[in-house]
């Protein structure tokens, strides 16, 4: 219980004892009664202190637990009195992560023991993540400041800062089929030698796939396109590796990729499309973001609030990331290689998109390798291509300039007839 005692509380106690011994020693009653007071004064206090701590409870409540980062979140603390004792002289301490600010801290001069009483604070996350706001610690301290005792009243409560998300509009053209072509009726349509699905030649197409009385009719190389089954919606790629990003805080560029990754999620989903979430090893984080648009929202943004940077090197899949469904990759720096392993595992039939971050801007020294190499493998491929040059490049810019570069190879298809050939 001694432990309790302040620096003043201690030095009066031991006061009131050395008063006491030389009382005795002296023979002098009134100093005795000073040291009897001295004595009983930090002992009282600790005892009065140490009753009212048990009194004392509280509870937070955050409004709304959810916010965008940079927005605002207010944090309520209910506190109330419950003891026979008055709660006075209250010191309350919330812990807060860095993200959120500096720690606040409060006196409550008296704490009613009927209705209590209401502290509010203001949170700006910083940061994107789950942020975790406690324990709310409080010192309980008497009067005279002869007595302290630390007590947590309440635990930790979870404040998810999601990633900034951008209004976009549009779509790519014909989004969501799965395989790139305009759409169902051309991905099933008939089976006869005159009624094949053909399409112009890409470099690394197999020679034996070359719809020969199609390239004669067209005087260009034509392949046949083999009919798969199909499966709709959208599967989008975030690269999240350490490696493939520049940059510090909320100003790096896998920030500026998830903030990418979300806003497509969302746009893609709000038009009825099935959209699946993969990280660059071909992990899901989420699946089938459709149905209700709260609670598809709440799972997206959580998913993406709690990404955290990857250790691998490169951009390693066993398998097609996209599984069978049209591919919107938002990648960082990648190799060669990376490239090379990621255009290996997509089918060339199927519409593969990719925004290339040109992440050495992110750097304030501007080293880094050039993407434009990576585009052009990408492109070769049969891929549709941009790249964002920088942090300040608008991601609904660099939306608009993928559907319409989209838009341009669709109307050049169906115009050309190399979509389906009679």
């Amino acid at each position: 219980m001694l432990s309790g005692l302040t620096i003043r509380g201690r030095c009066l106690l031991a006061a009131g004892v050395a008063a006491g011994i030389c009382a005795l020693v002296l023979d002098e009653r009134d100093l005795l009664r000073v040291s009897a007071f001295v004595i009983a004064l930090p002992l009282l206090s600790l005892l009065l202190s140490g009753q009212v701590r048990f009194g004392v409870a509280a509870r937070r409540v955050i409004d709304p637990p959810r916010v965008p980062v940079g927005s605002r979140a207010d944090v309520d603390l209910h506190i109330s009195g419950s003891g026979r004792l008055p709660a006075d002289g209250l010191v309350l301490e919330d812990g807060t992560p860095h993200a959120l600010g500096d720690r606040p801290r409060f006196r409550l001069p008296v704490v009613p023991r009927h209705g209590g009483q209401v502290v509010t604070y203001p949170v700006t996350p910083s940061l994107r993540g789950i942020h975790h706001i406690g324990p709310l610690r409080t010192w309980i301290v008497d009067p005279f400041g002869l007595a302290q005792f630390e007590r947590e009243l309440a635990g930790r409560s979870r404040l998810v800062a999601t990633p900034q998300v951008v209004e976009l509009t549009g779509l790519p053209a014909g989004s969501g089929l799965g395989t790139g072509e305009d759409g169902t009726a051309r991905l099933r349509a008939g089976h006869g030698e005159d009624d094949a699905m053909v399409r112009q030649y890409r470099q690394g197409d197999d020679i034996r796939r070359v719809h020969w009385k199609s390239t004669a009719r067209r005087d260009e190389l034509m392949v046949r396109v083999e009919e798969r089954p199909w499966h709709g919606g959208v599967t989008v790629l975030l690269d999240r590796r350490s490696a493939a990003h520049r940059g510090n805080g909320p100003n790096n560029s896998v920030e500026w990729a998830i903030s990418a990754v979300a806003s497509i999620c969302l746009q893609l989903a709000q038009h009825g499309q099935q959209v699946r979430l993969v990280t660059e090893d071909g992990q899901p984080l989420t699946r089938d973001i459709g149905g209700d648009s709260g609670a598809r929202d709440e799972v997206l943004l959580d998913s993406l609030a709690a990404v955290r940077p990857s250790p691998q090197r490169d951009l390693q899949c066993s398998r097609d990331p996209g599984d069978g469904h049209e591919l919107i990759a938002v990648l960082g720096e990648v190799t060669t290689a990376g490239v090379a392993e990621l255009t290996k595992l997509r089918p060339q039939e199927t519409r593969s998109l990719a925004v290339l971050l040109q992440v050495r801007s992110w750097n304030g020294d501007g080293v880094g390798v050039d993407v434009e190499d990576a585009a052009r493998t990408l492109r070769a491929a049969g891929w549709t291509v941009v790249v964002a040059d920088g942090p300040s490049t608008p991601i609904s810019e660099v939306w608009r300039e993928l559907c319409g570069q989209t838009r341009s190879v669709e109307s050049t298809s169906t115009t050309d007839g190399t979509g389906l050939m009679a």
